[in-house]
This record gives C-alpha cells, sequence and structure tokens, in this order.
C-alpha cells in the first residue's frame, strides 16, 4: 500500500488502479477459473457464428437495426435530445442506471444507451440462434453473463455515481473501496453483508438446544421444548448438506427450528459436518446409511417411540427420499410421515442450473472435484449467484469497491456466504444419477445401501412444499415428484423463491400461498384448480404434521437420554467449520 498515497494525488491514476484490481474480481465468479465466463462467450459465439452462414440475413438485419439506432442516438446526442427521445432505456427492475448522473449528463447518457443498445443486439443474435434447447439456455446466459460484466457502471471510469462520489468524499470513498476489495480477494469471496455484525450462536442459531450425538458425517441437535407438553412423535428436520442448517434457525423472529418448538414438536436437526479433502471418499450411501437413517434411529430411541415425522429441505429432500426408499425396500417403517421443502426427486427440469449441466462442463467439474477431493462450497455459491449476477455479484462490485460502502447487516445473506463442500465421490454421483441420467424416478435404477430404490414403495403421507419463483428447484419440477409417492399428497405452493419462499415467518404473516388444487393431472392444471391464501405457510403446515403427532405427551425433562447424553450446547462444532 506504500505507492497508494503517492496515487491519491493523481485521481486518474488512482481511479485505473482500482479499475485493475476490480477485474481480479472476476477470479472469483467461477467454479472453474476467472476466464470461465469469456471463454463461455467466446465458445459459444464462436459455434453461433459458424452456423449463421448457413442463412446470414439474421446478423445482417441485427446488424443493420442496430447501425440504424446508434445513428439515432448520434443525432439525438448531437441535437440534445438524447435524454427526451432515447433509442435505448433499461428494463424494467433494472436499478443499475436508477441515479440522475446517467440520463442528465449527455456523455454517460450516450455511454447508458450505447451500452444498452449493444446489449439488446447480442440478446436478440443469441436468441434468434436456432439451437437445441439446452445449448440454446447456454448461449443466452453466457452473453447475459458476459452483457452483465461490461456493464459500464461496473468500473469506476464510467459510472458518474462513483466519480460524483468520489469528488465528494475527496477520493476517500475510492481508498474504502480499495481496502474492501484487497479484503475481500484475501478471503476469496464477495462479502454481501457486514460479516463482523453476526455469530453463530449469539445473534444466529440461538434456539436453545444441545448435541446429543455425533459421527464422521453429521451432529444431532435436540432442542429444549418451551410448551409443557409436546406431539408423541418427534420432528427431525433434515437441512440440505450444500448450505449451513441454520438458514432454519436463523433469528428468534424468522427461525422455522424455534417455529417447531414453539407449536409443541420435540424437535431435533441433523447438522451435516462440513467434509475436508481426505473425506473425498464419502459417498450417496454415506449420507443416507451413517446420515438420515443414523439420524431416524437415534431420535426414536431418544424419543422413545416408533416413527418420527420428518422434515427436509433441497438436497436434504433428496437424501430423505432415498432414504425412505432404503426403508421401504427393507419393509421398515419407522417414519411416519415426510415434508419435502423445495425439493427435487423427478430431475426432469433442473431450473436454471441447466446451463451448467451439459456434458463438456460436468466432465471438465468432475475431473477437477477428482482432483481436489471436494467441491469447494465457494464455487458453488458462485455458481448460484451467477444465476442472478446482477443482484448477487455486481451490485456488490459497484457499492463495495467502487462507492467504498460496508454492505448492511443481513442474516440471510450471512448464511449464503457460509457454504459448505461437497466430498468429490458424493457429488459426481449425485450429478451423474440425479440430474444427468434422472435415475430416482426408474424403478429399481439405483441400488442405495445394498437396496433397490424406488419411490413408489414409499406409502407414507408427503407434505410437499415448493415456490413459484424458485430458479433453482422449479415448482413445476417438484410437482412431477407427487407422482412418484403413493401416500397421501398434500402439495402446497409458496410465493416468492427458493430461500425467502421458505423462511417466510408466521410471525409476519406475510405473502401468500396456494393449496388444494387437484392432483393427478399435471402442475397447470394443479394451479388452475388451487385456492390462493394469504400469510405464511408455516401455520398450513403446523396444523398438516399435528395430525400426525399423535398424542399430546409430557415435554422431556432433559435433552437426550441415558445413551445419548449432552455434547455441547447447540449450536455446535460441525456448523462453526467454514470453507476457506
Amino acid at each position: 500500500m506504500d505507492n497508494k498515497s503517492s496515487m491519491l494525488s493523481n485521481p486518474q491514476e488512482f481511479i485505473e488502479y482500482v479499475n485493475a484490481e476490480t477485474k481480479k474480481v472476476l477470479e472469483m465468479f467461477s467454479a472453474t477459473g476467472g476466464d470461465d465466463i469469456f471463454q463461455s462467450f467466446a465458445q459459444s459465439w464462436t459455434e453461433l457464428a459458424t452456423r449463421s452462414w448457413e442463412d446470414p440475413s439474421v446478423w445482417v438485419r441485427a446488424i443493420a437495426d442496430y447501425q440504424t439506432s446508434q445513428l439515432n442516438l448520434w443525432r439525438n446526442l448531437l441535437t440534445g435530445n438524447a435524454a427526451q427521445n432515447p433509442v435505448a432505456e433499461p428494463a424494467r427492475g433494472d436499478r443499475r442506471f436508477a441515479a440522475d448522473e446517467w440520463s442528465q449528463n449527455p456523455v454517460f447518457d450516450y455511454i447508458k444507451q450505447s451500452y444498452l443498445l449493444t446489449s439488446n443486439l447480442l440478446n436478440e443474435m443469441a436468441s434468434k440462434a436456432n439451437l437445441s434447447d439446452n445449448q440454446q439456455k447456454q448461449l443466452e446466459f453466457y452473453t447475459q453473463q458476459y452483457i452483465d460484466a461490461m456493464s459500464p457502471t461496473n468500473f469506476a471510469v464510467t459510472n458518474p455515481e462513483v466519480l460524483q462520489q468520489a469528488l465528494e468524499t475527496k477520493g476517500e470513498s475510492l481508498v474504502n473501496g480499495l481496502k474492501n476489495l484487497l479484503g475481500d480477494i484475501d478471503k476469496g469471496r464477495i462479502s454481501m453483508t457486514d460479516e463482523s455484525a453476526f455469530t453463530l450462536g449469539e445473534n444466529l442459531a440461538t434456539t436453545e438446544g444441545s448435541v446429543i450425538f455425533e459421527n464422521e458425517m453429521f451432529q444431532l441437535l435436540h432442542y429444549k421444548p418451551t410448551c409443557e407438553q409436546v406431539a408423541e412423535r418427534p420432528t427431525l428436520i433434515v437441512p440440505p448438506c450444500i448450505n449451513k442448517f441454520y438458514i432454519l434457525d436463523l433469528q428468534p423472529h424468522n427461525s422455522f427450528v424455534k417455529y417447531c418448538v414453539d407449536q409443541g414438536q420435540n424437535t431435533f436437526l441433523v447438522s451435516w459436518k462440513n467434509p475436508s479433502v481426505e473425506e473425498s471418499h464419502i459417498s450417496w450411501d454415506d449420507y443416507v446409511g451413517n446420515g438420515v437413517l443414523k439420524a431416524i434411529d437415534v431420535v426414536n430411541n431418544i424419543a422413545g417411540t416408533d416413527k418420527l415425522n420428518a422434515v427436509a429441505w433441497c438436497i436434504g429432500g433428496t437424501i430423505l427420499s432415498t432414504s425412505l426408499a432404503v426403508l421401504a425396500a427393507r419393509k421398515q417403517n419407522p417414519v411416519a410421515s415426510a415434508t419435502f421443502l423445495t425439493t427435487l426427486t423427478d430431475f426432469t427440469d433442473p431450473g436454471d442450473l441447466c446451463v451448467f449441466l451439459d456434458d463438456q462442463q460436468i466432465k471438465r467439474m468432475e475431473s477437477k472435484i477428482s482432483n481436489d477431493g471436494v467441491l469447494h462450497g465457494r464455487e458453488l455459491a458462485t455458481a448460484f449467484s451467477m444465476l442472478r449476477s446482477n443482484d448477487l455479484i455486481w451490485s456488490y462490485v459497484v457499492n463495495n469497491y467502487l462507492k467504498g460502502q460496508t454492505p448492511p447487516p443481513f442474516d440471510i445473506l450471512y448464511w449464503n456466504s457460509d457454504p459448505t463442500n461437497l466430498p468429490a465421490t458424493m457429488y459426481n454421483f449425485y450429478i451423474k444419477n440425479m440430474y444427468q441420467e434422472n435415475k430416482l424416478t426408474q424403478k429399481d435404477a439405483l441400488t442405495i445401501c445394498g437396496e433397490k430404490i424406488d419411490l413408489g414403495r414409499v406409502k407414507i403421507p408427503v407434505y410437499f412444499l415448493s415456490t413459484v419463483e424458485d430458479h433453482i428447484a422449479p415448482w413445476k419440477g417438484t410437482f412431477l415428484g407427487t407422482d412418484l409417492f403413493k401416500g397421501n399428497i398434500e402439495f402446497v405452493l409458496g410465493a416468492s423463491g427458493h430461500v425467502a419462499g421458505v423462511i417466510n415467518p408466521a410471525s409476519k404473516n406475510r405473502r401468500h400461498y396456494w393449496t388444494k388444487g387437484e392432483m393427478g393431472q399435471g402442475a397447470d392444471h394443479w394451479m388452475e384448480t388451487a385456492e390462493k391464501q394469504e400469510g405464511s405457510w408455516w401455520g398450513h403446515w403446523a396444523e398438516w404434521v399435528k395430525r400426525r403427532g399423535g398424542k399430546k405427551v409430557d415435554a422431556p425433562a432433559a435433552l437426550g437420554n441415558a445413551e445419548y447424553t449432552e455434547i455441547e450446547p447447540a449450536p455446535g462444532r460441525y456448523v462453526a467449520s467454514r470453507d476457506a
């Protein structure tokens, strides 16, 4: 930092330095390397250009329209009418150019409109590529990634808000931004929230409880009842192993775990271990046998019951579903009901993740992950962020590095920045057998823990909660799973997306959800016949699981039992392990 102070005397030199450092942020954006966005964009467009010679009229028309628009933009600029008669405007909801400077300053208005014209040209040409469905989605995705990355808002010299703030603060905003940037480069990720504002066990994951069992796969948490009586059948929560469990136990006002406890459920939760490279051998079978099935045994032992109610989210639900199929094959019935939160069991529609799932990208990732031993959590988090890059990447680049602002504290974004690794063996199995070959839908196509898997043998009541804006587990894709199970099915569709739609606390009673659609005739028919309900789905689910909880019994006086005693207070050690 010795030469940084001298740069302050030369603002142009300092801005160029900040721009150069900002480009390093691209190295954090791709699971397979910093240039992956541009490599995939270039490859896709090279293929498109080759194919386009078969019918060059598409290119000719698009370029002609673009040139005409550019000429109109120049004419408006020279006559002073560029802002009054724009040839290109941001899409509705695009907040990048909201500041007055983008319209009132003719230079920056030209930069904005020229960028938008070029963006429209690239998007139009990509949309008319006439490729196969998956290739088309990939081309459009990487085109949009390139467009978003090259936005003039992302660079100090072409962002009037950044320059104005630098003038007003006499360069202090740029200095603060550089500090933020260098700190994030050291961390290997973009700061989305003020991470110093949160501490696990103090203001996150604070529901009182104890770790009462642990093995090489997970810790089992038992939460202290808050009611004098609890449901006879306990509740076991299986979170996704891709993320930390505390998304379900953020703060008291939005904790699903606390809600379960306060509803009189004897509540247990699996806290998955964050695997290291030495644990690359851990398999899907391990997550089932040494994970979910072991947790079921321990919970029923502690509660003195022969059945429990299970709740699982995302990939946790996929693991739970295969566990239930193993139990069904063994003719064992230790689970009374299952709740699947935004869970895919039929992978026909993988949502926006399909852009990462072509054979070439999968082979490249398999090779890398097998070499590394794990899929690092930060790489997976980056892939998810790329699906909404303007909101989850570039807005933070601008605010943190160019404007020098510290993002405000936000519990969900803190959790989002605290991912976990996946073992190479388990990950490769998951991608191949679920996403590529969709074997979970095929009778006896998979063997897990020595048993042939058939979800059709699972005949317990099942509650599906999906969300209408979910781009990771699209609701029509999750709906396909309702045909796989043979028990009584309850399907509920919540508002919002994959996370916010699930974490919708009953105390706030916001948003809405749909219920009572007719089953058996597809997702569209279900939606046409469903009834809209105001508020949170939590209360609806609580009533559903209450009917399957058995009679009321006195709450346990102690956590665990004589065989499974307290190891440490919740939230436990496993959840505190961060992906370095």
